[in-house]
């Protein structure tokens, strides 16, 4: 008997059908990795599992038992732990990472009533072991880069001794060192008898975890594949048409460079480099993480001092104080991270999706102050067209949307304005193929700009751009030989 079984879950939000009929089961000590698109109802099965939505018809057993939890609590209980791509919850300011590790037991009442910060950490350092958790226990859990604050997360999980672990996009935003150490845990937990429902669409992944590759579309099943896995056909079941069908064109860098670097040290002590981007290219950076990528795009940005080295910007002399000094050059970026960077809390002003679109460029369409003309709207309404965003219109929360849509309202927020360089700092994060192919099109149809995206992925890499750089101890190099763009 399977240890999980779902059968027939169907699950509607109004006239939409998120899930229809969809039937999938997980055994004791085996890796499942679920596939789909946005919209193909991930997410909604997921909040099903997890206690936060309830099904409105269909049946899911666990361990043999009915199981139908009303609350994440109750989830987890019954042993069954979601680790979110999201990791806005996981802990907040003013917390220490032992705190954080120790969150859900604060929660349930499981502390001891007199409790000294030696005890805590004790207690978050034996959580931490269980996952090979090595960060310290006494940093604030705000300094915490997203890589680290999903480690949290996964190790708090691990700590709850689960039956069912629910991993969603775990790797998006971590390095390939952090993304081994993952692996090595779950197969730990695999040889344990731990069942794992884990969503990414990223080959590596599924490649080193899965047992089987089950893929979601339209809210049903709709393929399964077993090892070895055809990879290749498994995305394009999930996507519904051939990979083969869409590669960018290739496009050489030619002229004067919009932005030239010279002799550019991003941190005292490491070797200089030059680097140039043109017009109509994209070009990606790539490394593992702590290399320097994200600091290579906010010193651009005008967001980290420039220790030493001069930039210009089609042939001037370009060094900006903030953000808004490059953005009024003409210098956009994407950060990291959308939930922190780029997105308002639900319910918060600015969180819906023509907000998002708008909130950089307020002061220049409303430059008296007052929302009028309709501008805002009509930019959210032509994106939502032009990139394919599910949404419910112009005003739907941001919060709403799938992670693909938020980052195409992201996409589009900077592509309201004609910039002369776009900078994205992992664009795919949490974002599946098909809408990643959407990104990559609209990424590439603008010849008038030089894009330069930093990614950890180097598949990511060499699927967007015409030109791969490599960063190492905040330098950047050529790439290696094997990371050669396919579209020159």
């Amino acid at each position: 008997m399977a240890l999980l079984q779902i059968t027939n879950l169907s699950r509607s939000f109004g006239p939409t059908r998120a899930l229809d009929g969809a039937s999938l089961e997980l055994d004791a000590g085996e890796i499942v990795a679920l596939m789909g698109a946005n919209g193909a109802g991930k997410s909604t099965l997921v909040n099903i599992l997890s206690g936060a939505l309830q099904a409105d018809s269909g049946t899911v057993q666990l361990q043999g038992r009915p199981y139908a939890p009303e609350s994440p609590a109750q989830a987890n209980r019954a042993g069954i732990v979601t680790v979110h791509q999201s990791t806005d919850r996981v802990g907040a300011p003013g917390l220490t990472v032992a705190d954080a590790l120790l969150l859900r037991d604060y929660a349930d009442g499981a502390m001891p009533v007199f409790l000294n910060r030696r005890s805590v950490r004790r207690r978050a350092a034996a959580v931490a072991a269980q996952a090979g958790f090595d960060l310290p226990l006494d940093l604030d859990f705000a300094d915490l880069a997203a890589a680290d604050r999903q480690l949290v997360a996964i190790a708090r999980a691990i700590a709850r001794q689960a039956s069912v672990l629910i991993l969603d996009e775990p790797t998006a935003s971590i390095s390939g060192r952090e993304s081994e150490r993952l692996y090595a845990i779950l197969a730990r937990l695999r040889a344990q008898g731990m069942a794992t429902l884990y969503i990414s669409h990223r080959i590596a992944d599924l490649q080193a975890l899965a047992d089987r590759v089950v893929v979601l579309r339209g809210g049903r099943v709709v393929g399964s594949f077993v090892q070895p896995i055809d990879f290749e056909q498994a995305v394009e079941t999930m996507i519904g048409r051939s990979l083969r069908s869409a590669r960018p064109d290739a496009r050489a860098a030619a002229g004067e460079p919009v932005l030239a670097l010279r002799g550019v040290r991003l941190v005292p002590g490491t070797a200089a480099f030059d680097l140039e981007l043109h017009a109509g290219e994209v070009v990606a950076v790539t490394g593992v993480l702590g290399a320097g990528k994200s600091r290579l795009l906010s010193t651009i940005f005008g967001t980290t001092p420039l220790p030493e080295g001069s930039m210009r910007l089609d042939g001037r002399p370009y060094a900006p104080h903030s953000a808004q000094a490059a953005i009024e050059a003409g210098v956009f970026m994407a950060a990291e991270d959308r939930h922190r960077s780029s997105m308002m809390p639900a319910g918060w002003p600015g969180s819906l999706l023509a907000q998002t679109i708008s909130l950089p460029h307020l002061h220049k369409w409303y430059p008296t102050g007052l929302l009028a003309g309709g501008r805002e709207q009509a930019e959210a309404t032509s994106a939502i067209e032009r990139l394919g965003i599910k949404a419910a219109g112009a005003g739907a929360e941001m919060a709403s949307l799938s992670g693909g849509n938020q980052q195409k309202a992201i996409l589009a927020r900077w592509e309201a304005e004609a910039c002369r360089v776009l900078m994205l700092d992992e664009p795919f994060q949490g974002v599946d193929v098909g809408a990643r192919r959407d990104i990559i099109d609209a990424i590439r149809a603008n010849r008038d700009r030089a894009t330069l995206i930093a990614t950890s992925d180097p598949e990511e890499a060499l699927e967007v751009a015409d030109r791969i750089l490599y960063i190492d101890h905040h330098t950047v190099r050529a790439a290696p030989a094997e990371l050669e763009a396919p579209h020159r």
